[in-house]
């Protein structure tokens, strides 16, 4: 057996990284790892990702690559390194080479990022020349998606460049060993962005004199003196504008409720730190986690009983959003002020949030006392995610800012590339290939041209980012969807009709990265189902491609339509009348009389309820969303909504979570089985009527819909011999109906499926239709 022969002395190998590679200070890394091995070569940026050559020692170029990964900067994502042997060149050094925008694009682009504790520290020092700069940023942190035109990410082709680096900037950019090297939007007081405050009319603002002796106030120090003084500041952000004013005064808040026009939705807070957080609301550790992550979303927490906050921050809410500073100016902007504000969306009640200083202006002139603005464009508008935490993980339910772009992977892939146009409410969109899905930043409801433009900007944005030219386009059932109207006049596409509820349950899986086939559980407000009615109460058998109606709650009419999603005592009374007009109850009608929902809407109530029965403008739904719109209304919740979902969600905080006991509700084991939520109107209404709390009342009914569920998933096991479930739809929103469906599903068996990344409600939908789409192509073509 001949010995192998002595290994060469020099190799040199050619190295492709893919993923989110740029703008996350990879090229840096990659020279300083490299220099410390004693290697020669080079490093850049191109279409593809990050390419290298390295040329040295064997050992030291098998280091590198094992390095490559297992050390890659914190906020990058390797995606596939790939590596090639080439011919030795006898290179003297190691560079950083001009990038190479030949290609069409495949890089990935990194999402905006909070501050960095390094920048942070150079922003309380005196003595550093970026002392109090409000932008301050290196490759660890700052924007990023929020200023991309296009790719390779590069400082031409973002938003900064229109700010040329002072001679300081650019000899750290171009400093291998400085954390700003190659850092895109590296900038200081001498050559960057500036603030300025604006009155509404877009003129400077005028201030106070200072005393003889005292310097200039600062923009910034003057935004924080008309918040303290209670009024409302308008502040340019990352991906648009807030609305600002100080939490704890009552009046300015209220103010800023009405001038919005937002009745009762909740507004988030800004607070200093998670110990201020801990001041108002009650955080664990996976909380305090999710609340400090770089992404920096709103999370959604439970509020203390001696919170220091203004009531109309979030009218009979138990919790609160809470959210930490992720640039610069919010932690100069929350320290002078000295105390938590709100900080809400820049829009008026159902508008996208403004993003152009001019819209801006025009918009929001009306709502805020003045704007303190800078001169950094935004390119893209991106809303604050909104997150919570559900059995020590993070619960997405609005993923925006600081998630998006970074795509999903998918393990099937796409065998054609893919643009999934999403729902009508908590817009998304995706688009996909090979692996990869981007599911854009929350879009808002389409409902309006300004909505469906940001929407149609949005996909463009998209496509040249990604260079993804759909082949096959997927939409909604809904004729009317603003979204499927787009979808349908595309040309040179292949459409592919998803149904809305089949698309939750394949969004869950793509969340969990599982195929099916599963029982999914879908539960929301509105979804337009194969029988043309609304369906939302639903028990399916599916997989990626294919699903099966195997049980749903039993339709009751929606008298007057879309009334009776804005008006919950509709939902009431066709609830209360299918409880008892077919029972033997005697009294049943003098009973429902005497309700205080009834009482309360006497004088539309027979009306109403002709509608019901003739099945006149009231189509039949199936919905567990205007099931618990029916019980809040009967337990006098509220009868009127302002926003999407609120009595449930005032039905779930009225709810005792102490609370074992529940209702029963009864199963027609057809196939599809039939559920009646009637059942469980009538069990709440037996013990409203007896005097029972309505805090009990309101907790054995959503332990007696999770039984349900159980009972559901129970009889679907035995027929199609499936263990596990798969749980999406808005309704599972509902922290208390989720935990106790988790806890009943696996004390029986079930492996169950929950959301985490995705969102549950209809901002996940878009993923779940391009994942259906794929898997139908898979097998064959994915039209409907």
């Amino acid at each position: 057996m001949t010995a192998p022969g002595p290994l060469p002395a020099v190799i040199r190998t050619a190295i492709r990284v893919e993923g989110i590679v740029q703008g996350v200070g990879f090229r840096p890394f990659a020279y300083q790892l490299a220099t410390r091995l004693g290697l020669h070569g080079l490093v850049g940026n191109d279409a593809d990702g990050v390419f290298a050559e390295v040329e040295g020692p064997p050992a030291a170029v098998e280091e590198f690559l094992r390095a490559l990964r297992a050390d890659a900067p914190p906020l990058s994502r390797i995606d596939r390194v790939t590596a090639t042997a080439m011919v030795p060149a006898g290179a003297a050094a190691f560079e950083i080479v001009a990038s190479d925008a030949a290609g069409a694009p495949r890089t990935l682009i990194a999402a905006d990022t909070a501050t960095c504790a390094d920048c942070l520290r150079e922003l309380a020092d005196p003595a550093d020349r970026r002392f109090r700069y409000p932008f301050i940023n290196c490759t660890n942190c700052g924007p990023r998606f929020t200023i991309v035109r296009g790719v390779p990410y590069d400082r031409p082709l973002t938003t900064m460049a229109a700010f040329p680096m002072c001679a300081q900037c650019a000899a750290e950019y171009h400093d291998p060993a400085n954390r700003r090297f190659h850092a895109q939007p590296v900038c200081c007081p001498a050559c960057g962005p500036r603030l300025t405050l604006l009155d509404p009319a877009g003129q400077p603002a005028s201030r106070p004199a200072p005393p003889e002796s005292a310097p200039p106030e600062s923009a910034l120090e003057a935004a924080a003196g008309l918040l303290r003084q209670g009024r409302i500041v308008a502040v340019k952000g990352l991906g648009g504008y807030h609305l600002a004013a100080d939490a704890g005064r009552e009046e300015a808040v209220a103010a800023l409720r009405a001038r919005k026009h937002r009745e009762d939705k909740p507004f988030a807070i800004l607070v200093a730190g998670v110990a201020q957080a801990r001041r108002l609301c009650l955080v664990d550790d996976a909380a305090a986690a999710l609340l400090a992550s770089p992404a920096r979303p709103i999370v959604l927490l439970p509020r203390r009983a001696d919170a220091d906050v203004a009531t109309a921050a979030a009218p009979g809410n138990r919790q609160l959003g809470i959210m930490l500073p992720y640039t610069p100016l919010h932690h100069l902007l929350i320290a002078a002020v000295g105390r938590p504000i709100v900080l809400t969306s820049g829009n008026t009640s159902d508008e996208p949030i403004a993003y152009r200083d001019r819209d801006a202006l025009e918009r929001l002139g009306g709502i805020a006392d003045a704007f303190l603005a800078h001169d950094r464009a935004i390119h893209i508008r991106t809303d604050d995610s909104v997150a919570r935490t559900f059995a020590g993980r993070p619960m997405l339910t609005r993923r925006s800012r600081g998630y998006v772009p970074e795509p999903l992977t998918v393990p099937g892939g796409f065998p054609r590339p893919v643009l999934a146009c999403g729902a009508e409410l908590k817009s998304t969109f995706c688009l996909a290939k090979e692996r990869n899905a981007f599911v854009s930043h929350h879009i808002g409801d389409l409902e309006n041209a300004e909505t469906l433009r940001s929407f149609t900007e949005g996909i463009e944005h998209f496509r040249r980012l990604f260079d993804i030219t759909p082949r096959v386009v997927a939409h909604d059932l809904h004729p009317e969807y603003l979204s499927t109207k787009y979808a349908v006049e595309l040309d040179g596409v292949e459409l592919a009709g998803v149904q809305h509820h089949h698309a939750h349950i394949a969004s869950c899986l793509a969340d969990n990265e599982a195929a099916g086939p599963v029982i999914g559980v879908a539960f929301d407000g509105t979804g337009y189902g194969t029988d043309a009615t609304i369906w939302g109460g639903e028990f399916l058998i599916a997989d990626l491609a294919r699903f099966q109606r195997a049980g749903h709650l039993a339709a009751v009419p929606m008298p007057g339509g879309a009334a009776a999603i804005r008006q919950p005592w509709r939902m009431a009374a066709a609830y209360l009348d299918t409880a008892y007009l077919d029972t033997a109850c005697p009294g049943a009608g003098d009973l429902v009389a005497g309700l205080g929902v009834a009482r309360r809407n006497a004088a539309r109530w027979n009306a109403v309820l002709s509608l019901a029965r003739r099945r006149v403008n009231a189509p039949l739904t199936s919905s567990a969303g205007r099931l618990f719109d029916a019980v809040a209304a009967i337990l006098g919740v509220r009868d009127g909504v302002s926003y999407e979902g609120q009595a449930a969600i005032e039905l779930e905080q009225l709810a005792d979570p102490g609370e074992a006991g529940g209702y029963r509700a009864g199963l027609d084991p057809g196939e599809p089985f039939v559920a009646s939520g009637a059942d469980l109107v009538r069990a709440a209404v037996d013990e409203l009527v007896a005097g029972v709390p309505r805090q009990v009342i309101a907790a054995r009914f959503h332990n007696g819909l999770s039984a349900l569920i159980e009972d559901g998933c129970a009889l679907l096991r035995e027929r199609h011999g499936l263990g596990t479930v798969a749980l999406s739809g808005g309704v599972f929103q509902n922290t208390l109906l989720l935990g106790r469906t988790v806890s009943r599903l696996r004390a029986r068996g079930f492996t169950v499926l929950v959301h985490s990344r995705i969102p549950c409600n209809d901002g996940g939908i878009s993923l779940g239709q391009a994942v259906v789409a794929a898997a139908r192509d898979r097998l064959g073509g994915p039209a409907a």
